[in-house]
């Protein structure tokens, strides 16, 4: 067999047969995480192999991201290499530069299940992050950058959160992270509040609402705050609850929440994310089963609780339960929409907006929400960007993946500094920071809720 795997080879089986997966019906099984095959260094070495092969034969996530590159340029300076070949480290290297935004398996991958060949790439990056856990310390930068709950508790003291916002704002202070936690220099970094959302939402006033359901949703709603909204971007928490309210849709809180698992997801520490399963799920569970739905307002926090956690536990019956029940807020507002409930006395026009869906809300198959509500205020186009951000949970601030990130993000921030839009965002703030840091006389983003809330002029 040669290296480089063409598609006559794949015809004539000698790495496999069947039928290409139409991506409207890929499937992905579920994690079986806690077997100690599935954590065998050898077990994973021999599919790491199968996989590397097929994905070059291929090469159609080329694009995508760094991790494909550095796997392809494997292959070409040893010309005729097998995969077994390959130095190891080549996979950890690959594993690094995935960072799950999960564009190779829903986007282009044309060997995804049902295909017989069974390719799942960001599982199988994700099964070499946790076999590596096992093997090699994490490295302190990675561990730190993805204790949100850190995070959290840093920026609930008063006084510390001041400081840790002036430190990331100057030259000295970002020097200062760089040498001792690897943050890169040019990496945006969000603000901390000591003030949460969780904090401002259980002090505000709450207007009477009786709400009304739908096939799809009863109006009312336990909004999950999420890390990072709650402690670095509270006003989407409060555009959200200001547009629900508005719209006749009951918001509360759940009495406790912590980090849905998504940085953890990033880094293969699956045992934290079973500990956070523990504290959210009975939690959401019981209020689900009081007539609840839950909204979260980060793409990425949502894609945890439908999918992820379902394939982490694919037989718990609670974690299904509450993954059925969980909403992107754009999602929640068109089903509202369809059925008649959303109201359309817009006070004003948003003009042109550069609207960019994250990959995380791709990968959930729900259409483009945002883009469509928008799309009913009058005198409002919408401008699509698509394309990822590069930024992840921690890859866009880390030193060593720094300069990639930024690469990852160019085409979208050059088509957003061409079109010169009126306001720009992305459902997801983290997204939206990376383009802002790139463009030039566009001013800060905005996003999608804060652009309704505008629209209704409340």
């Amino acid at each position: 067999m040669s290296a480089h795997i063409g598609p006559e080879e794949v015809a004539t089986g000698e790495v496999g047969t069947g039928l290409g997966a139409d991506p409207l019906v890929a499937t992905r099984h579920p994690i079986p995480w806690r077997d100690p095959a599935w954590l065998d260094e050898q077990a994973l070495s021999t599919e790491l192999d199968r996989v590397a092969s097929i994905c070059n034969g291929c090469r159609l996530c080329a694009g995508h991201c760094q991790a494909f590159p550095l796997l392809f340029q494997a292959f070409d300076r040893t010309p005729g290499v097998r995969a077994s070949g390959l130095p190891r480290t080549v996979y950890w290297e690959v594993a690094d530069n995935c960072y799950q935004c999960d564009r190779c398996f829903g986007a282009s991958c044309p060997y995804v299940p049902p295909h017989s060949l069974e390719v799942d790439f960001p599982q199988l990056m994700l099964r070499t992050k946790a076999v590596r856990r096992r093997a090699a310390p994490v490295s302190r930068v990675d561990r730190l950058l993805a204790d949100t709950e850190a995070v959290g508790r840093i920026a609930g003291i008063p006084v510390v959160a001041p400081l840790v916002n002036v430190l990331g704002r100057s030259g000295v202070g970002r020097n200062l992270l760089d040498r001792t936690l690897g943050v890169h220099p040019r990496a945006p970094l969000p603000p901390l509040h000591a003030d949460s959302a969780r904090d401002r939402l259980q002090r505000r006033s709450r207007p009477a609402i009786e709400p009304l359901d739908t096939p799809e949703t009863t109006g009312r709603v336990i909004l999950f705050t999420t890390c990072h909204v709650n402690h670095s971007e509270p006003a989407i928490a409060e555009d959200l609850v200001a547009v629900f309210e508005y719209n006749g849709i009951t918001v509360d809180l759940a009495a406790q929440e912590r980090c849905c698992g998504m940085p953890q997801w990033e880094t293969g520490d699956l045992e934290l994310i079973a500990r956070y399963r523990e504290t959210n799920i009975p939690e959401l569970k019981g209020l689900v089963d009081r007539g609840f739905d839950v909204v979260a307002p980060l793409p990425s926090c949502v894609l945890m609780f439908k999918q992820y956690l379902p394939l982490l536990f694919p037989d718990d019956p609670e974690v299904l339960a509450v993954s059925r029940r969980v909403f992107d807020p754009f999602e929640y507002l068109w089903w509202r929409h369809q059925a008649g409930l959303l109201r359309t006395d817009f006070a004003a026009s948003l003009g042109r907006v550069g609207y960019h869906q994250p990959c995380h809300l791709r990968a959930q198959g729900l259409g483009q929400g945002a883009r469509d509500v928008l799309a009913l205020v009058p005198g409002t186009q919408i401008e699509l960007h698509e394309g990822c951000s590069g930024h992840g949970e921690v890859y866009g601030l880390r030193r060593r993946t720094r300069e990639a990130s930024e690469a990852i993000a160019r085409p979208v921030v050059q088509k957003l500094q061409a079109s010169q839009p009126d306001h720009y965002g992305s459902d997801c703030p983290q997204a939206a920071r990376q383009f802002a840091a790139a463009l030039k006389g566009l001013g800060a983003p905005k996003h999608p809720l804060r652009l309704l809330r505008l629209a209704y002029g409340i």
